[in-house]
């Protein structure tokens, strides 16, 4: 009952964030105890109240109109994904009956199609949650070749991405840049949550990592939000060693919630090191 809110927590967290001298405030003199702006500070850059800004930061109001929104979301500089964000938590939950009542996701007819016109390159189906729904040899071979080839087909025991990359060590060997590449997930994760606050299995997943695991628990704490569509990883791969690859997230016209990711191994012309890939033989785990 004393849950202020995700919209209460994301304010806090980007007002703590912001620097006062990146902001009109800097240079008034105002002695201070914490980083970042203060509640008064915020409503005045956004022209609203101090009792209203308070009351949404405290939770005790958890809607505000499209206009305060965007005043504050000016006000505390928000990029466009925050914006996004800021936008999502304050809309109207939708009931979880639509969510629960959907059944396991079931991989989008384009999405199988694309996999199987790129099958030499990686490349996996991901669902909404991150859950890997689908993907071709090289793709699992490259993500987590410890797994079973038949794990996505299965809903009860598909690899989840964000699971593997926290509580797996050996998925979580595979990037150099871990730190890095966990930070994006959760950003990630934190931007879907806000656009699906009815969905129970998210919850109850996000909910998990943050007692399960101290780094997760830090990052999501931070409130940062952000989506990557494409980028590099930098990654030790038992067969083919330290790679980098390229990768790129392709939303599905027919299931927006489902993005197919397709990676490209640098300095690679000839695909002999996309292909040793599946040199190592699989050690699997049980499903």
């Amino acid at each position: 009952m004393n849950d202020p809110g995700d919209l209460a927590v994301f304010l806090r967290a980007k007002r703590a964030a912001l620097p006062p001298e990146a902001t009109p405030m800097n240079g008034f003199g105002v002695r201070r105890r914490v980083p970042g702006l203060r509640r008064e500070e915020v409503a005045q850059l956004a022209g609203v109240s101090v009792t209203y800004y308070t009351r949404l930061e405290q939770g005790h109001s958890r809607r505000a109109s499209d206009e305060v929104l965007l005043a504050l979301a000016r006000a505390l500089q928000l990029s466009v994904t925050e914006t996004e964000h800021l936008l999502d938590l304050a809309r109207t939950p939708r009931s979880s009956a639509a969510v629960a009542d959907a059944g396991p996701e079931t991989v989008s007819p384009n999405a199988q199609t694309l996999l199987t016109l790129v099958a030499e390159r990686p490349a996996i189906v991901l669902g909404r949650r991150n859950d890997v729904l689908a993907w071709n040899r090289l793709g699992h071979a490259l993500i987590a070749p410890h797994l079973p080839a038949e794990a996505p087909a299965h809903p009860e025991a598909r690899p989840s991405l964000p699971r593997l990359l926290f509580l797996d060590p050996r998925a979580r060997a595979l990037y150099r840049d871990w730190h890095q590449e966990a930070a994006d997930y959760v950003a990630y994760l934190r931007l879907i949550s806000g656009k699906h606050p009815d969905d129970e299995a998210l919850t109850r997943m996000v909910g998990e990592l943050c007692v399960r695991d101290d780094a997760f628990a830090e990052l999501w704490a931070s409130g940062r939000v952000g989506e990557c569509v494409a980028g590099t990883k930098r990654m030790t791969h038992p067969g083919a060693g330290d790679i980098t690859v390229d990768f790129q997230l392709w939303a599905q016209a027919d299931r927006p919630d489902q993005r197919v990711e397709i990676y490209e191994l640098r300095d690679d012309p000839d695909g002999t090191r996309t292909r040793a890939l599946l040199d190592e033989p699989a050690v699997h785990v049980a499903l």
